[in-house]
């Protein structure tokens, strides 16, 4: 999706009948994909009959045509590398495996085995606590991306092409470790412990106002962390208990280890507040903070309905609605979002630009080797 939006043509081919995503939650009342429709925006559908030997002709021809392939089913002899590259040597050709021993994973796998779960929830938690976002999906399918645009720049540089593999196992792991989680074990022999809403190694904590909403809250600097005790009216209680601890509430790492302390001083001025108030209040100081809102609140939200990123978008099957272009605007814009087809929308408009003819077409739909969609059916 995220080349497609940059302005790649972007072809995906899945069976006749669809993979197992097309009919994925969330779905509206008719049974249409609201997940498929927002993965697959800008791109093109063909459906093709991959278990017949004359399918796989097919696929390999679109591939050695385009001359890129992102695939995530991999040990399929027709379409490897090998395979693929004696019919188009500049060959770019990214796979993408579970882990990096071919064994398979997914997201939430993935996830269980890096650690993360461990460390997410409340200290009192006894057990793992899986995070809602599938966040190595997303760091792979972005790693793709880029590595994709990478071996364009080589191969129009050089004139050769790739072969890519990218396990989402790796992806999970290398995050992990570039933000120091396996390190420290490795170096300290220590790991991260539980720590709720609070932010390691810095001071941030939630805290829920006299009406019932929750904030969150964020004191990267002294001068968030002076602000803070200032708007709560405790600068000379915070300044008696580094006198006492003999701490420098300057250094983030004091804020973080005496955070239970500071935080029980903080959270008074917060209960005594409404949550107006608490917003004005804080709009007023340099601390970091916002009010944590449920995804129907998002939706509502300025930061959706008054955001260029989000134009409205008349997607068949599943109605009008905001949908985000590319996050980054380019030369001030950004590229507006495109609707996903329907499973096979473009098989013939495909074919034919591949320079089959519609009698060929009107075979290969007959003899089941694909399948047209909704526009050309």
């Amino acid at each position: 999706m995220t080349l497609a939006q940059l302005g790649a043509e972007v072809i995906r081919v899945d069976p006749v009948g669809g993979a197992a995503d097309y009919k994925r939650w969330p779905v509206t009342e008719a049974g249409d994909s609201i997940y498929w429709a927002g993965l697959n925006k800008s791109k093109r559908s063909v459906a093709a009959n991959m278990r017949s030997e004359e399918g796989q002709r097919l696929v390999a021809q679109l591939i050695a045509d385009a001359g890129i392939l992102i695939t995530n089913v991999a040990g399929r002899q027709w379409h490897s590398y090998e395979e693929l590259s004696a019919q188009r040597p500049d060959l770019i050709h990214l796979e993408v495996v579970g882990r990096g021993d071919g064994s398979t994973g997914v997201d939430y796998t993935v996830n269980a085995a890096t650690g993360f779960p461990l460390v997410t929830g409340s200290p009192a938690q006894g057990g793992p606590v899986n995070h809602v976002l599938p966040a190595w999906d997303v760091s792979c399918g972005l790693y793709a991306a880029l590595a994709i645009l990478a071996a364009l720049r080589r191969r129009d540089a050089t004139g050769a092409g790739s072969r890519i593999r990218l396990p989402l196992d790796d992806v999970a792991l290398a995050t992990a470790a570039n933000l120091g989680f396996l390190t420290e074990p490795m170096v300290n022999g220590t790991q991260r412990p539980r720590l709720g809403n609070a932010i390691y190694g810095q001071y941030g904590q939630d805290y829920t106002s006299g009406d019932g909403v929750t904030f969150m809250l964020v004191a990267l600097t002294s001068r968030h962390f002076r602000d803070l005790a200032e708007l709560t009216g405790t600068a000379k209680a915070v300044a008696a208990v580094a006198e006492a601890l003999g701490a420098d509430f300057n250094d983030e790492g004091q804020r973080y280890e005496h955070r239970a302390v500071l935080s029980g001083l903080f959270a008074p001025w917060f209960t005594s507040h409404t949550a107006e108030q608490v917003a004005a209040a804080l709009s007023q100081t340099s601390v970091l903070w916002d009010r944590y809102l449920d995804f129907a609140e998002v939706a509502e939200d300025p930061r959706v309905t008054a955001n260029p990123l989000f134009t409205m978008l008349a997607q068949p099957r599943i109605g009008n609605y905001l949908a985000p272009g590319l996050p980054m605007s380019v030369d001030g814009a950004h590229v507006a979002a495109q609707p996903a087809p329907a499973l096979g929308d473009d098989t013939a408009a495909v074919l034919t630009e591949a320079g089959f003819t519609a009698e060929k077409i009107a075979s290969l739909v007959e003899s089941g080797t694909v399948a047209t969609g909704t526009k050309l059916t």
